[in-house]
């Protein structure tokens, strides 16, 4: 009778075990399948996604200067340098005494390098003016190494900047970005030709914006950056990190001659409206009423009138020196700079109605605004910039 309840209390068991091990099987096969999972290994065509290869290699801007590059190029020049000769060998009684001076060589062609950026389908570039200052032979140098002459159609001192042209067609070539929205800590790259060593990359940040009263040119807004920038790299390209041109390189602070971490560009924006008004007009034209200007430590007197040029807009229309100068077309004069800037941005024949005081007393003056003579400075003629 025992056995009996044994062998049936077994079964029952059993059999409820083979239930469960049926349900398991039937509705959770994955609860038995314990085996390792398998890795397939596939041998690589050479071909990766940018996903893989980001994975496979560290971060680049190749991209970015694979953009830029081609539209960089050397800039070699030639200048004639004074005569060398003794004004005595030009005197007849020299030639009696020690027979024909034809033999002194003429006056050598000093040579000269930069760098320039191809900005137009055209075959047009930008380079800065004091590269190509005084030149008699332009040479160009292309990434690909074609080297072709360039002439000169005109040049701006006042923002030391200056268009050639190549008569070539199918150059590589690049636009000039928007630089509105560039911050400070911006990753920028300058391309040029250093010592004329060929072309090189140098990497920094913006460092600065707005950079002004360095004494470099009348009009100063450049952008500092810490890319390494040595003679030869005027004249080239800043690049952004998209490959994008955003200034041309014009100088460096230096005391050694070499780069020291402080280096300017000009905005593309200025470069484009020099280059736009070189082609269109051979000269950059700009608004100008012949006024000598000084900032004063109290900003809410605007700025001083130190000197009024006689027969010009200014001097017709009342201004007088002793005055001050706080509003133009009733906008808050911020400094010499400002109102600087605010006038060349006007066309000649515009009016611009200026506000300020003489002796405690406020006064307006409506000028007529004329074309800003060359070579000038706020006030009178300038000379070139020291570099």
């Amino acid at each position: 009778m025992i056995r009996k309840r044994f062998t049936r209390f077994v079964l029952s068991y059993v059999l409820v075990g083979l239930i469960v091990a049926i349900a398991v099987v039937w509705l959770a096969p994955e609860i038995l399948d314990q085996r390792r999972p398998v890795v397939r290994v596939d041998q690589s065509n050479g071909v990766s996604t940018s996903t893989e290869a980001s994975a496979e290699r560290p971060f680049s801007y190749a991209d970015a200067i694979d953009r830029a590059a081609p539209s960089v190029v050397n800039i070699y020049t030639a200048t004639r340098s004074p005569d060398p000769r003794n004004v005595l060998f030009d005197d007849p009684l020299f030639d009696q005494l020690f027979g024909s001076t034809d033999a002194v060589p003429d006056p050598a062609l000093d040579t000269s390098l930069g760098s320039g950026v191809l900005v137009g389908n055209a075959g047009h570039l930008l380079t800065n003016n004091h590269v190509i200052q005084g030149a008699e032979q332009i040479q160009i140098m292309l990434a690909d190494g074609r080297t072709i002459p360039a002439r000169l159609v005109g040049s701006d001192p006042e923002s030391d900047l200056a268009v050639l042209k190549a008569d070539t067609n199918e150059l590589p070539h690049i636009t000039l970005a928007p630089t509105e929205g560039l911050r400070v800590g911006d990753v920028v790259f300058a391309i040029g030709n250093p010592f004329g060593v060929g072309q090189t990359v140098t990497q920094g940040i913006i460092s600065a914006l707005g950079r002004s009263e360095l004494g470099l040119n009348t009009f100063e807004n450049f952008i500092q950056t810490d890319a390494a920038i040595n003679p030869g790299n005027s004249g080239g390209a800043l690049v952004n990190a998209r490959g994008e041109v955003i200034g041309i390189n014009t100088a460096i602070f230096s005391q050694s001659g070499g780069s020291m971490g402080i280096g300017f560009a000009i905005p593309a924006r200025l470069a484009q409206k020099v280059l736009t008004g070189i082609i269109e007009n051979g000269r950059v034209i700009r608004g100008w009423i012949g006024v000598q200007i000084q900032d004063v430590a109290d900003i809410t007197r605007g700025v001083f009138v130190a000197g009024v040029l006689p027969g010009g807009p200014a001097d017709e229309a009342g201004l007088q020196r002793g005055d001050f100068i706080t509003h133009i077309n009733e906008q808050r004069v911020q400094s010499v700079r400002h109102l600087l800037s605010e006038v060349t941005e006007q066309a000649p024949n515009t009016q611009v109605l200026l506000t300020g005081e003489r002796d405690q007393k406020s006064l307006t003056w409506q000028i007529r605004v004329a074309e800003r003579p060359t070579n000038l400075s706020q006030d009178g003629p300038q000379s070139p910039p020291q570099r």
